[in-house]
């Protein structure tokens, strides 16, 4: 590595290290902090952002970034140093339009966002939270400003997270999956057989739930000496390196699903980023090539592995040891039914494969209203009860099930949410080349032997971390640009087979 491309190393590792900061500060935050906290918690992670922004966006920086392409031989290689130049140019100018005091304020409003929502929505209480999501939207809105003009005010805010993708194009998709997956949902309800799951929803010992799901976390691959779990209101996963990833479930005492598929997508997550090549390390492509292929391993190994008959084969005798009396006369094909049982809910991270994606198009929709100014935060509830009723026939109890189950706001994630379903398709595609790659992966997973599908991962997906734009990526391994197709036939599939449509 030229003495230019090692200057910029060390700069971004600098970045890098104080963003990591941040994020420990975080993940205490969601954790182990005490609530008289929230107030200076604030403050400290305003700085450390705004540190790390002030140090990426500075005449020095542009000057390292600028020595470095001119040191690059050929730069549309696939070599680390040419997309390491190519991923730190885009963020570098994006991150240049974005002013300094704008950073500080808006982690400082979100860090106590968060708290506010965590009391809100354990009272079930929109208007507790209001005042302070109303301060998180107009700051996007500002910040969706700093990017004009843009063909769409929510583009800026999806480019944060899926880079390069348009909110045309995220339309487009969600035009193509909804009428099918709405004709499924309903042929389901009007000509599918029964699934019973009323014995998922019985007293299940939480520290044998926690248990079991850690067990087959490690089965799955995460790594233990490299991470751990702990709980939070809202399941999530965070890195601060590649040697340390760490993910949070929350467990429900009366129901086993809740807790159990949530450390199976998470630890999809955390196995993502243990998986990318040290070489990467302190660097911006030390990270997912976007949310949405980060959501496509999370939704893979959650659903077309974790709900999959095959794996059940190999771990549900293991199941039954740690609760006996609630499943030991309950046969495998049984529970296989009742956890991919198709019923419109309200929250979304429990939402069966055949609805979830119904959740975020409600979702997306309204981010785009807030954003562009079309609805206020006073008539969101009104509005995401609506929604539900059109979407899912359903009207949210309370606020808790309806409008502020999800933390992703109180964080100003705004165009977050479009990745999980993209990611829903990302990981179908991906499912159907690696199964031509191997033939017997079911039999490896009825067998209990899931090293070889998490090795095509690493080979293919994790190991490349942030070099490769979303679209690139998924084209280089598939052989196809992103199309709902492989995902709608898997529902197809899957859920005629059990409901015998």
């Amino acid at each position: 590595m030229g003495k230019n491309l090692e200057r910029l190393r060390q700069r971004l590792a600098q970045i890098y290290d104080i963003n990591a900061a941040a994020n420990l500060l975080e993940w205490d935050q969601q954790t182990y902090m005490p609530p008289g906290g929230a107030d200076e918690r604030a403050y400290q992670l305003a700085t450390l952002r705004r540190l790390a922004h002030e140090l990426l966006v500075s005449d020095e920086t542009g000057e390292a970034l600028e020595a470095a392409r001119q040191e690059v031989a050929d730069p549309d290689s696939d070599s680390d140093e040419a997309r390491l130049v190519w991923r730190t140019g885009h963020e570098y100018e994006k991150s240049r339009k974005v002013p300094g005091e704008w950073v500080s304020e808006f982690n400082r409003t979100t860090s106590l966002a968060h708290a506010t929502w965590q009391e809100a929505r354990a009272e079930a209480d929109f208007g507790r939270f209001a005042p302070a999501l109303r301060n998180v939207v107009e700051l996007r809105r500002q910040y969706v400003s700093f990017f004009a003009p843009y063909d769409h005010p929510y583009d800026p805010l999806l480019d944060d997270f899926e880079l390069g993708m348009k909110t045309a194009q995220v339309q487009a998709v969600f035009d193509a999956l909804r009428p099918r997956q709405v004709a499924l949902v309903k042929a389901i309800a009007e000509h599918g057989s029964a699934v019973q799951d009323d014995f998922l929803h019985q007293p299940f010992d939480e520290g044998k739930q926690w248990q079991f799901g850690l067990e087959i976390a490690q089965r799955l691959g995460y790594d233990l000496q490299r991470g751990r779990q702990d709980r939070s209101a809202h399941p999530f996963t965070t890195s601060f390196g590649l040697g340390d990833v760490r993910i949070t479930t929350r467990l429900d005492p009366n129901d086993l699903t809740v807790g159990l598929f949530a450390t199976l997508h998470e630890a999809g997550h955390a196995m993502y980023e243990q998986g990318i090549s040290p070489s990467l390390a302190r660097s911006p492509l030390a990270d997912g090539a976007s949310l949405g292929v980060h959501e496509s391993q999370s939704r893979l190994w959650e659903n077309l592995v974790g709900r999959s008959r095959p794996f059940w084969q190999a771990f549900y005798p293991r199941l039954q040891e740690y609760f006996p009396e609630q499943l030991g006369e309950v046969d495998l094909e049984r529970f296989y039914r009742a956890i991919n049982k198709v019923q419109p809910s309200f929250i979304r991270v429990e939402a069966d494969e055949a609805t979830y994606n119904l959740h975020i198009m409600l979702r997306f929709e309204l981010e785009q209203a807030l954003v562009a100014g079309d609805l206020a935060v006073a008539d969101l509830p009104l509005a995401w009860n609506e929604k539900m009723q059109d979407y899912l026939g359903l009207t949210p109890p309370d606020d808790a099930k309806g409008v502020l189950q999800d933390v992703h706001w109180s964080a100003g994630l705004l165009g977050y949410f479009p990745t999980y379903a993209l990611g829903n398709l990302v990981a179908a595609q991906l499912w159907a080349r690696m199964a031509g790659d191997i033939p017997d992966l079911e039999a490896q997973i009825a067998a209990g032997e899931l090293s070889p599908l998490l090795g095509w991962m690493r080979e293919h997906v994790h190991r490349h971390g942030a070099k490769f734009a979303p679209a690139e990526l998924v084209r280089r391994v598939t052989g196809n640009d992103l199309t709902p197709e492989p995902y709608l036939d898997y529902l197809q599939s899957k859920f005629g087979a059990i409901y015998g449509l």
